[in-house]
């Protein structure tokens, strides 16, 4: 057993980690990380494990480790008014990181085998969107869950832009995984015990990149012996966004813009301080191995990282000294969002609307 990346003391602490590391590379997936914390996936009892860079089952609740969700993000190269399809949904946390990206004129789907693991996702979104303080700094697309096997799919199926598939794939699925993309489209999979991107660049054209080496529990094949025939898997259709909610998403577009005039004006068009946090030396691994077969990674550590060890530690000491007179915490941060609209001269009734009816 062991983890990628040294484990963290809370989200923040295990998203620095994974930068340090070069898993999460670019703004948006930064965000993404940062905006749902993953101990919220969790069972309670197990939440102590949440921050380590490991894999965690318990029955059919599954959540992969965190730098193989860092390698899927930024391999999807998502953006703005996508569309996604997750195979294998499990407990909603990648669809729903997925969906901050998206935004509101995407489309965010997901299939996943088991009943009470589709319940368990319903829970986690309904939680994130009414007590996140994070939700307010994005307009999201929410995901969408269906029960059943990803490997019945309707043929009659719309394609998508991003597909990522949880299970190993065996070589026979390719196509069919294929298939389900659009062109210019990406799909990520495990394939071959390696994290797979493919890119659709024709109808018939494919490029085909290796990103990680990598062993994950198969795909469950279907089982027709009580029927003998095929359940088909009807993926949710593209919904059309109401008039209603369109006005939703403009009005609170625009406060966030007169928000952020204001702080521009108010700091001299200079950015907000953040908050300085702890330096963690990280401690490269050549091989990572996580339970139940879920994961299996192995990385090529850098050759000069041992040289730099002994510079890490004097830089550790000297950001210690300076920061220990002001290692108090930071004051909990400000919903702006929240408070605009709440001054707002409306009806209440329309203030919880555009506040998505959010308990904080």
């Amino acid at each position: 057993m062991g983890g990628a990346v040294s484990a963290g003391e809370d989200n923040d602490e295990l998203i620095d980690n994974l930068k340090e590391a070069q898993y999460i590379r670019t703004e948006l997936v930064e965000q993404a990380f940062r905006a749902i914390d993953r101990a919220d996936y969790y069972l309670e009892e197990f939440k102590d494990n949440a921050y380590k860079d490991l894999a965690w089952k318990h029955g059919n609740i599954h959540l992969s480790a965190p730098c193989i969700y860092s390698e899927v993000m930024e391999a999807l190269d998502l953006q703005p008014g996508l569309s996604f399809l997750n195979l294998g949904s499990g407990t909603g946390y990648l669809s729903s990181m997925v969906g901050l990206i998206l935004g509101p004129f995407g489309v965010n789907h997901g299939v996943e085998l088991h009943s009470d693991v589709i319940e368990y996702a319903k829970q986690k979104l309904d939680f994130f969107i009414k007590t996140s303080d994070s939700f307010d700094k994005f307009e999201f697309c929410e995901p969408s869950f269906v029960t059943g096997n990803c490997l019945e799919i309707s043929p009659d199926c719309t394609q998508y832009d991003r597909v990522y598939c949880g299970a190993g794939v065996q070589k026979e699925h390719e196509d069919y995984m294929k298939n389900l993309l659009k062109v210019g489209g990406i799909l990520v999979m495990p394939l071959e015990e390696k994290l797979t991107k493919i890119t659709r660049t024709g109808p018939s054209a494919w490029e085909t990149k290796k990103i990680l080496a990598v062993s994950f529990a198969p795909l469950i094949q279907p089982n027709h012996a009580d029927s003998g025939k095929s359940r088909l898997v009807h993926l949710p259709p593209v919904a059309v966004r109401s008039l209603q909610d369109l006005a939703r998403i403009a009005i609170r577009g625009t406060i966030k813009k007169i928000i952020h005039q204001e702080t521009m004006n108010k700091n001299g068009l200079k950015n907000p301080p953040r908050f300085k946090r702890r330096r963690v030396r990280r401690r490269r691994m050549e091989t990572i191995v996580f339970l139940d077969k879920e994961v299996f990674a192995s990385r090529i550590s850098n050759p000069s990282d041992d040289n730099n060890n002994s510079e890490d530690l004097e830089d550790e000491r000297q950001e210690e000294e300076e920061t220990k007179p002001s290692e108090l915490k930071p004051d909990p941060p400000v919903n702006f969002l929240r408070e605009k609209v709440l001054s707002l001269p409306l009806p209440d009734p329309l203030k919880y609307y555009l506040l998505y009816y959010r308990e904080k």
